[in-house]
C-alpha cells in the first residue's frame, strides 16, 4: 500500500482504462490531463486508431484535449491486453446491458475480468465502475481474481466505484461529480479512494463494494420512479382536461418536498431503463419482487405506445389513410443535444408506425445521421426547412433538440404532437398536440 501511495505522489503511477466508451474515455483523459501515464483498453480498432491519432469521438470532450495528451504521450489506446500488467491502477468500464428477456448480462465485465486475471500481479488495485447489481464486485468479480493465485486485499486491491457520467450535461463532469466508493477491505477503500482523488474533486468512501453498487442503482431508480409517476398523470390528465406541464411548474414552486420531473415520449439511455431489473433479477434471489420498481419501469416502457395511439388519432382526424399518412419524427437521440442513440424511445415509436404499416415515416437529427429499424435502415432527411415541413401530415417531436426552430416548425407544418413540450414558448399553438395537455 504504502508503495502505491508513494507512486501517486510521485506521478509514477500507471492508470489502465478498459473500455474507452462514453465513461471510459473522460475517465482516461483526467488522469492523462493530471501528468499520469494512462493507457485506454479497448476492442474497437478503430477507436483505437483514431485515439491514437490524437482524434476524438466523443462530443463531450474538447478535441484539442485528446490531441494534447496523445502528443505528450500521457495518454495511448491499444486493444492489446496483455499490457494491463503494466498498470498500477486498473479501472473496468464496459457496457453492462441486459438480455431480450430483461436479464442483466454482465458478460463484459467478466470478459474484462478474464483479461486482467490473466495478466494480474501484486500491488495491482482494479475498479470496477459499470453499473451492475449488489454483489458483482464480491461474488463475481474477485473469485475470478483470486484464481490468479493471488489474495485480494493483500496482493492486490479490489474496490466498487459507480460512474455518474450525464452525457450532453454542460455543468456537471467526471472532474466536478462527487464519486462513490467502496473497497473489499479497508486497504482496498483506502488506495481506491487516493486513486479516484487524483481525477475527482470530491470520493465519498463507503463501507463496503455492495453499498456502492446499491446506490447507483437507487440515484437511477428514483428517477425512473419519479419519471413513471408524470408519465402516468399525463395520460390521466388527458382524460380529465388538465395540463401536466402547468401542473407540475406549478408544484415546483414549493421550496422544500418537491421535485420536478416531466413526461415524455419514454426514457432512453443506459441506466434509468436498465436499472430497475438489474435489481428486480437480483432481489428475486432473496424470494423478493420488486413490484413497485418494476411497475414504474413498465409505465415508462408504455409510454411510446401511447404516443403511437397519439398519432393514430392525430391522422383519422385528417383526409389520410394510415397507409398513406406522411410522418416527420423530429428527433432521434433519447436525449436533447447528444448523439447517444442507446434505448431512445423514439426508436420504439417508429418501430411501432411501421408495424401499423405506416410506412412514410422519415426523421431529422443534426446528430444521428443514420438509424436501423426493424431490420431497415433510415437516413436523417439532409434539411429542416419551411417547405421540407409543409411535405407532412403530421411532425412528431420525440426528441427537443435546442437547434430546432421551433417558431419556423410550428408555421408551416400541418399537424404536429409534441411529446417534450418543446413549443412551449411558441404563440400559435392551433396545430399542436401536446402530451399531457389535456386536450
Amino acid at each position: 500500500m504504502n508503495n502505491i501511495l508513494k507512486k501517486i505522489k510521485d506521478k509514477k503511477i500507471i492508470i489502465g482504462v478498459i473500455g474507452m466508451g462514453y465513461v471510459g474515455l473522460p475517465l482516461a483523459l483526467e488522469y492523462a490531463l493530471h501528468g499520469f501515464k494512462t493507457i485506454g483498453f479497448e476492442l474497437d480498432n478503430s477507436k483505437v486508431d483514431m485515439l491514437n491519432k490524437g482524434l476524438n469521438y466523443n462530443q463531450d470532450i474538447e478535441s484539442k484535449l485528446i490531441e494534447k495528451t496523445v502528443k505528450s504521450k500521457s495518454l495511448s489506446a491499444t486493444a492489446d491486453f496483455s499490457r494491463l500488467k503494466e498498470c498500477d491502477a486498473i479501472f473496468i468500464c464496459v457496457p453492462t446491458p441486459f438480455t431480450v428477456n430483461k436479464d442483466p448480462d454482465i458478460s463484459f465485465i467478466l470478459k474484462a475480468v478474464e483479461d486482467i486475471r490473466h495478466n494480474l500481479r501484486k500491488g495491482q488495485i482494479v475498479i470496477l465502475k459499470s453499473t451492475t447489481f449488489p454483489g458483482t464486485t464480491e461474488k463475481h468479480v474477485l473469485p475470478i481474481l483470486e484464481n490468479s493465485g493471488l489474495k485480494a486485499g493483500v496482493d492486490f486491491y479490489l474496490a466498487f466505484s459507480p460512474e455518474r457520467i450525464d452525457p450532453g450535461n454542460k455543468v456537471w463532469n467526471t472532474r466536478n461529480t462527487p464519486i462513490v466508493v467502496g473497497g473489499i477491505n479497508e486497504v482496498s477503500t483506502k488506495l481506491a479512494v487516493e486513486i479516484t482523488k487524483i481525477a475527482i474533486e470530491k470520493v465519498v468512501p463507503v463501507s463496503s463494494p455492495s453499498i456502492a453498487e446499491m446506490e447507483k442503482l437507487l440515484e437511477n431508480i428514483f428517477r425512473s420512479v419519479n419519471i413513471a409517476l408524470v408519465n402516468e398523470l399525463a395520460q390521466l390528465c388527458d382524460r380529465i382536461g388538465v395540463n401536466i406541464w402547468e401542473v407540475v411548474g406549478a408544484a415546483s414552486t414549493k421550496p422544500f418536498g418537491f421535485m420536478p420531473f416531466w413526461p415524455g415520449p419514454g426514457i432512453g439511455g443506459h441506466c434509468i431503463l436498465i436499472d430497475p431489473y438489474y435489481l428486480s433479477w437480483m432481489a428475486r434471489e432473496y424470494d423478493f419482487e420488486t413490484k413497485f420498481i418494476t411497475l414504474a419501469a413498465e409505465i415508462n416502457e408504455d409510454m411510446p405506445f401511447y404516443v403511437r395511439s397519439m398519432i393514430i388519432k392525430e391522422i383519422a382526424k385528417q383526409p389520410v389513410t394510415l397507409g398513406n399518412a406522411k410522418i416527420l419524427l423530429l428527433g432521434m437521440a433519447f436525449k436533447k443535444d447528444v448523439d447517444d442513440l442507446r434505448h431512445s424511445p423514439a426508436l420504439k415509436v417508429m418501430e411501432l408506425l411501421l408495424l401499423e404499416c405506416i410506412n412514410n415515416v422519415s426523421y431529422y437529427d443534426p446528430y444521428i445521421p443514420q438509424i436501423k429499424v426493424d431490420g431497415r435502415t433510415f437516413k436523417s432527411i439532409k434539411n429542416l426547412s419551411g417547405k421540407t415541413i409543409k411535405e407532412y401530415d403530421i411532425v412528431v417531436v420525440t426528441t427537443d433538440h435546442t437547434s430546432f426552430d421551433y417558431n419556423m416548425i410550428a408555421k408551416n407544418a400541418n399537424s404536429i404532437i409534441d411529446t417534450r413540450n418543446a413549443f412551449k414558448n411558441v404563440k400559435n399553438r392551433a396545430n399542436i398536440s401536446l402530451l399531457g395537455d389535456g386536450k
